[in-house]
């Protein structure tokens, strides 16, 4: 198993309770990266209609996954406010509310002072929004420690610190085990959840998932009064964010393309935000929630998003590969699904059917593509 995000733990966690051996292995540790950068919001609105499914069964999991895993996830489930300011976002806005509804997807439409009724520290610049009121949210750090954990217990073995270089093949093409910066690991399978840094490991395979990294500047304030319950975000994804139990605001925005500027410090991935985009995120959350003007900011980063043409992941063993399963380009909404990512590509290491459709996230799907790049899209 390599990669120690939510993806990657959930898949090892699955795989050790069928009592297969797993070993974890990560160039740092959990939730070193995405998994721990995101705004960490479990929602099922705003799903590209194929990941729908997916976040729908996910959400379930959720709901009981502070028992499974015997430790607090810090889940809540306090709902998503997609939010319009403009006559084009409305527009955004009532497209997404009539698709989700039609797929079946407990979602409303509220107009004017409803919105502030709900939550009202939104500001009064909300001319609508979309309601979903069994999204929520997590603490993703504590989240990814806690299904290692679990899965520790369950038999899984972790290497951390060590980076994957190569996945080693035989003679007729099938991946027998990886090379680290250390040792070279044999395995009958490997499940690749290493994000970005995915393609590294499998274009020497002839292998590639397209994808462009961006940037997203994060960032927690200092503990204030707690004002807001829903994660709150723009109908155009330009910004998001919610307030943690500790009264901590963890929001953010403002995509760039990653210049591949990463520092480690102290055996962690670090990446710092242009200032430009620290301001413009800043400035766009306290338009959603005019008291973030008040806070005082306690840290900011800037997230990687693996993100693809369309904007969906790739779940996949790839032809011609044996003994290879992928996961990434999660396109910046991979945690949500993190629990169901964990038992599809558990299956599929197991030779199992998967219990979804997975024709929209083949890598295949690539083969001929023509369309244009999807835009971002909240995370979580």
């Amino acid at each position: 198993m390599i990669g120690a995000g939510i993806s990657g733990a959930s898949t090892a966690l699955d795989l050790a309770r069928r009592e297969v051996d797993v070993l974890i292995v990560d160039r740092f540790g959990p939730a070193a990266m995405a998994s721990g950068w995101t705004l960490a919001g479990v929602r099922q609105s705003g799903r590209h209609p194929a990941e729908l499914p997916l976040a729908r069964s996910a959400v379930e999991i959720w709901a009981s996954m502070d028992q499974e895993l015997e430790a607090d996830t810090f889940y809540r489930r306090t709902g998503n406010l997609r939010c319009a300011r403009s006559e084009a976002e409305v527009n955004t806005i009532l497209d997404l509310v009539k698709q989700q509804q039609a797929a079946g997807l407990d979602i409303v439409l509220l107009s004017g002072r409803e919105v502030q009724k709900l939550a009202p520290a939104v500001s009064d610049k909300v001319i609508v929004a979309s309601y979903c009121a069994s999204d929520g949210q997590a603490d993703p750090v504590a989240t990814t420690n806690a299904i290692v954990e679990a899965a520790k217990r369950a038999g899984a073995k972790t290497l951390f610190g060590e980076r994957v270089l190569s996945l080693d093949r035989d003679a007729s093409g099938a991946v027998i085990g990886v090379t680290t910066d250390k040792r070279r690991l044999a395995a009958g399978k490997v499940v690749l959840c290493a994000g970005i840094y995915g393609n590294e490991l499998i274009n020497p395979l002839d292998l590639n998932v397209p994808m462009e990294v961006q940037m997203v500047t994060m960032m927690n304030s200092a503990p204030t009064e707690r004002i807001i319950e829903q994660v709150i975000g723009t109908a155009n994804a330009t910004g998001s964010g919610r307030q943690e139990p500790d009264g901590k605001f963890r929001c953010g925005g403002g995509h760039e393309a990653w210049n591949g500027d990463i520092v480690v410090e102290d055996g962690m991935p670090r990446v710092r935000p242009s200032v430009r985009n620290l301001l413009w995120a800043m400035e766009n959350f306290c338009d959603l929630v005019p008291a973030f003007r008040q806070a005082r900011i306690e840290r900011f980063w800037a997230g990687l998003i693996d993100q693809t043409p369309d904007a969906l992941p790739v779940l996949d063993e790839p032809g011609g590969t044996p003994n290879l399963v992928i996961a990434f380009g999660f396109s910046g909404h991979g945690f949500c699904l993190g629990p169901v990512t964990g038992r599809i590509l558990a299956a599929l290491a197991s030779g199992e059917e998967p219990g979804y459709d997975l024709s929209p996230f083949r890598l295949s799907r690539f083969n001929s593509w023509a369309g244009e790049a999807a835009p971002l899209s909240l995370h979580g």
